[in-house]
């Protein structure tokens, strides 16, 4: 692996011209296939197995066109405080908006209050409902704006107006400003830990252009696969995460063999045999993470895992192609300025932090690593109390007329209102389909917490029902998820006496279906993922124990991270600094998400770091020395690329979305726990309390793994003649 890297490197060096140029064809190839392809389709957020999608299923088998994915905007009419909607004032200005509401080609209809009986008991509150033949994408500028014209008439008149639905409904952004402003602390981590604008910038630039390659590729391939235009999210976040990283990587150790005299075109092979196999390893254990989504079961997660995936790929393959060839362009520039101006590179300090810090730990190894262990299992204890769920206009800021649309329809109507339950009856075996509908709907109506049931409706073959249950509590409680099951556990009593078969889904039943669904999944999906990792790792240090503390730091950092989402989100600890303005069950596919970006980005620091201290190792240091040199030379980096890494993500929590605001603060907080606390305390720790046996491995085992030297073992019988001590003789040929 190391002299076939080293060779690659040394050829992308060598022919710089037509490795960019390569690039280039492959971005603008994909770029032409992303502008003629045909647009991405809608997501789709079907969920196999679950009874909610079986449900959705027969409904739009039984009621053909009654599922379909129109736009809709509930618009709530709360009176001033003494008056009553039904007032001859209130009530003329209610009918003058659905009147105008109504008009426009795209409206199916608009719906009075007062015809739909959507006024509350004490006539506070009411709300018309307008549907329309499109989506809320293909909706014109012409039908929203008349839409927001009416709503804007309706309050001149002292009525207060909210529009919930899909209709109007503000798009979340992922961060604005705050965004820029991580990426912009990234740069400045850069530019500090490489003193070069250079060395500083090429990372940055080689990580744009694969992201562009990537989402491109993902555009052009949309149609034919599948792909929505949110499939790229993922993508987006860890191939630029990844790259970024990797291209660090293959620079920082160019500019280390620099400084040991070696000449561009050499230090451009062996960086890119030695950090190139690292950064091969380090991408397949990210593929593993991320192909490894499928163990789920959701298709949206399959196809994200795999773009993402594709992602992290076509950033290796930049790293071990185009990073070298651009360093062939400007060998000198990724320098530092001191380097430049006086001819010799310096290289890394015997006494630098890194190697303090490592030998404080080796001094004090069981402390540090109790301390640890203690630390992270202390910020995991909330996890114990993890709710899941899917959030929706209640968590969105007040200042949305969502939020506030739906905060006064639960104080006009019940907390229950905005989270109706969805009772689908397949009365095709009964006798009498009206009078087995009948049973259900009054068995469920009278099932403790629910409010009301409304009249059933029947599809055109009078065998199939639908009906709605008003639950007396909030759809994220836990007193509704418990209602959900409690209905379906009396199911068979109720179908036995009704003789027809029924099934519960809605939004609030889909969200608790796909909730436990997530549960379910993540203890499979941590097995296989870490299973198939630990291999990889022992395939890459020729250890057993290594590749087990890993994964064992992995899993408490990403635990401690799990239960700081839990504090923050969910109990409401810290809420107001970060600007959550309402707390509640944690996104349903956040702990997935978390294990495998977390897994990846942590698997990137553990390669990194360990390959040097398993080269070190390999080439003669002892146990304790090969620590040492390995935080010499690339605890600097690794702190680096954590850094950026947590202002990136940081910018996310900048954003005005609650699910935003706990993405980005998760994955900052997982990488500040994994690359500080588990890589720069608890690996040390671990290794020097280990001694040798960390190295170790049984023959019969070393025997049968394949050989793949990441240290670059090999390589020293193919360099050309590198000098003993640094020489400036690299820089005179570099101008050359």
């Amino acid at each position: 692996m190391a002299t076939f890297l080293y060779r690659l490197g040394r050829l992308a060096f060598r022919r710089r011209w037509f490795a960019a140029l390569l690039w280039v064809a492959v971005l603008g190839g994909v770029g032409f296939g992303a502008a003629t392809a045909p647009a991405a389709p809608d997501q789709s957020n079907a969920m196999p197995g679950i009874e909610s999608q079986k449900a959705f299923d027969l409904m739009e088998q039984r009621f053909p066109g009654a599922t379909a994915d129109g736009a809709s905007a509930r618009v709530v009419f709360v009176a001033p405080h003494g008056q009553k909607v039904t007032s001859s004032e209130n009530r003329a200005v209610i009918e003058k908006f659905v009147a105008e509401a109504s008009d426009g080609s795209q409206v199916a209809s608009a719906v009075s209050p007062f015809q739909a009986k959507a006024v509350s008991e004490d006539a506070s509150t009411a709300y018309s409902t307008v549907t329309y033949k499109v989506t809320a994408d293909d909706l014109t500028d012409t039908a929203k704006n008349t839409l927001e014209s009416a709503v804007r008439e309706a309050q001149g008149a002292d009525l207060t107006v909210e529009v919930g639905g899909t209709a109007l409904a503000t798009q979340p952004s992922a961060g604005g400003t705050a965004e820029v402003i991580g990426v912009s602390i990234a740069a400045v981590v850069l530019l500090i830990t490489f003193g070069s604008l250079a060395a500083a910038g090429l990372p940055l630039l080689t990580a744009i252009i694969g992201v562009g390659v990537s989402m491109a590729a993902i555009m052009a391939l949309a149609s034919a696969f599948g792909l929505s235009s949110t499939t790229g999210t993922l993508a987006t976040m860890l191939g630029l995460a990844c790259g970024i990283d990797y291209a660090v990587f293959i620079v920082s150790r160019y500019r280390e063999e620099r400084a040991k005299g070696h000449p561009p075109q050499e230090a451009v092979g062996l960086a890119t045999g030695t950090a190139g196999s690292a950064v091969v390893f380090a991408g397949l254990t990210v593929v593993i993470a991320l192909a490894g989504l499928a163990v789920v079961g959701v298709p949206m997660l399959t196809k994200m895992g795999l773009a993402a995936a594709g992602a992290v790929a076509v950033g290796v393959l930049i790293a071990l192609t185009l990073v070298p060839a651009l360093l062939g362009f400007w060998p000198n520039a990724v320098l530092s300025r001191s380097a430049r101006r006086h001819g010799r590179v310096k290289e890394a300090s015997e006494n630098n932090g890194g190697t303090r810090w490592a030998r404080f730990v080796l001094r004090r190894p069981l402390p540090v690593l109790l301390l640890s262990v203690a630390g992270l299992g202390v910020l995991a204890i909330p996890v114990t109390g993890l709710q899941l769920g899917t959030s929706g206009d209640e968590a969105k800021p007040t200042s949305t007329t969502e939020r506030r649309a739906y905060d006064d329809l639960a104080r006009g109507f019940g907390p229950g209102f905005n989270g109706p339950l969805t009772i689908v009856v397949d009365a095709m075996g009964a006798t009498d389909a009206k009078a087995a509908v009948q049973t259900i709907g009054q068995k469920i109506g009278d099932t403790a917490g629910v409010v009301s049931v409304s009249t059933p409706r029947f599809n055109p073959a009078g065998d199939t029902a639908v009906f709605s249950a008003v639950p007396a509590d909030a759809p994220t409680s836990e007193k509704t998820k418990d209602l959900v099951q409690t209905i379906r556990d009396d199911r068979p009593a109720t179908e036995s006496s009704a003789g027809a078969e029924f099934e519960v889904t809605g939004t609030t039943a889909l969200n608790i279906d796909v909730a436990r669904k997530m549960q379910d999944a993540l203890i499979p999906y941590l097995v296989v993922v870490v299973g198939l990792a630990i291999v990889l790792l022992m395939v890459v240090f020729r250890s057993i124990l290594v590749p087990v503390k890993a994964a064992f730091g992995f899993l408490l950092s990403v635990l401690a991270a799990l239960g700081s989402v839990v504090a923050v989100f969910q109990w409401g600890w810290g809420a107001d600094l970060l600007g959550v303005e309402s707390t509640g069950p944690i996104m349903s596919m956040m702990p997935i998400f978390l294990v495998g970006i977390v897994f990846g980005l942590a698997m990137d620091y553990e390669v990194f770091l360990v390959a040097r201290m398993r080269e070190a190792y390999v080439h003669g240091d002892g146990p304790g020395q090969a620590v040492v040199t390995g935080f010499r030379y690339s605890a600097r980096v690794v702190v680096a690329a954590a850094l950026i890494m947590m202002a990136v993500f940081s910018g996310f929590i900048g954003a005005g979305e609650s699910m935003i605001k706990m993405i980005g603060f998760g994955l900052a907080i997982a990488v500040l726990f994994d690359a500080f606390v588990v890589r720069m305390a608890l690996v040390p720790a671990v290794l020097a309390l280990l001694g040798r046996a960390a190295w170790w491995m049984p023959r019969w085992l070393d025997r049968i793994l394949p050989r793949v030297d990441v240290e670059g073992e090999a390589l020293g019988r193919h360099t050309v003649g590198a000098p003993a001590r640094p020489d400036p003789a690299g820089l005179e040929s570099a101008r050359v």
